[in-house]
């Protein structure tokens, strides 16, 4: 069993296929704040997190997908750090694993080449991110972004995003694991059922090819308000109609999406092991309201329990 409270876990786990990642996500200071004030966000952040057994802090990479999606965002759209920037200067405090999303299409090759000779490939992994929408105009392609790291860094683990409600979904994974990922981070995931067909459909693609499954890594966020439940919704995110009834007359919204993040991961790991699909989990809240912050916290702790982390081995 993989000692999770060693740095190089994450890579262990991934590089093994084996189950029971668990990282939290969040996203960097906006780039109009002060320095000093993200001094005190980071510091925030490390406390809070210094309690929880995770593998890795996954920092997101925000684009404007305003082409994907034209209704009005809930959230206004707000420039953040470059993600890897916030960590080489903000985040020394860390010693695990940042696994640094890149929108590569934000990025010329240039710039994504400096990256990826700079980084130390011990402590940094990447998730490439393609394009929002086929019309939107790119500097580097996800292609091209998963050549330059085979050919710059290709003892970088990269991972993939998988969107688990979009058709042939699988294909697209095995597509990216040929192209080099290492391990794929869902979407949020409101409906375990698209998750499951997902997974399904790529075990078993897989076992036809002749090819080992990678990790998945199923999102989990917690909605604590109507206004984060659009938002979801906004992102692309499949909330089943009866979900959606459940959160808005609830008496407390946020407890009812706890459970119910919780009862997703059961039913998770529970098909995730009949099949055999090695799996892990990513917490994040999408909102910055601390009442959802700390609700995502807890939903860490309890999965870690969940996945019976730190049990030596029998």
């Amino acid at each position: 069993m993989v000692d999770h409270s060693d740095s190089t876990a994450f890579r262990a786990l991934v590089t093994g296929a084996e189950s029971g990642i668990l990282l939290f996500g969040i996203t960097p200071p906006r780039l109009s704040t002060a320095p000093e004030r993200i001094r005190e966000i980071t510091a925030a952040t490390l406390g809070r997190l210094a309690a929880l057994d995770v593998d890795g802090l996954a920092l997101y990479d925000i684009d404007d997908e305003s082409d994907r999606n034209p209704a009005e965002r809930p959230f206004p759209y707000l420039p953040t750090m470059d993600p890897a920037v916030y960590h080489s200067e903000y985040l020394d405090g860390w010693n695990r694993p940042a696994i640094v999303y890149r929108c590569v299409g934000k990025y010329a090759e240039a710039e994504l080449r400096t990256w990826l000779r700079t980084a130390d490939p011990e402590r940094v992994h990447g998730v490439f991110v393609g394009a929002s929408s086929t019309d939107k105009p790119v500097l580097t392609s996800l292609s091209e972004a998963q050549d330059l790291r085979r050919d710059v860094r290709p003892d970088m683990l990269l991972g993939g995003v998988a969107i688990t409600e979009r058709p042939e979904e699988h294909l697209r994974l095995i597509a990216k694991q040929e192209a080099g990922c290492s391990y794929f981070i869902s979407q949020v995931v409101y409906n375990a059922d698209a998750a499951k067909s997902m997974v399904s459909d790529y075990f078993y693609a897989c076992l036809e090819r002749r090819l080992t499954p990678k990790p998945v890594l199923f999102t989990l966020s917690v909605c604590g308000s109507m206004k984060t439940l659009s938002f979801l919704k906004w992102l692309g995110v499949d909330v089943p109609r009866w979900l959606e009834n459940s959160l808005r007359h609830a008496d407390d919204t946020l407890a009812e999406s706890y459970e119910h993040c919780v009862a997703t991961a059961r039913d998770l790991v529970a098909f995730c092991r009949k099949l055999g699909m090695p799996f892990g989990f990513l917490v994040e809240s999408v909102s910055i309201r601390r009442v959802e912050i700390e609700a995502s916290i807890a939903l860490a702790g309890e999965l870690s329990r969940l996945l019976e982390r730190g049990r030596p081995s029998e």
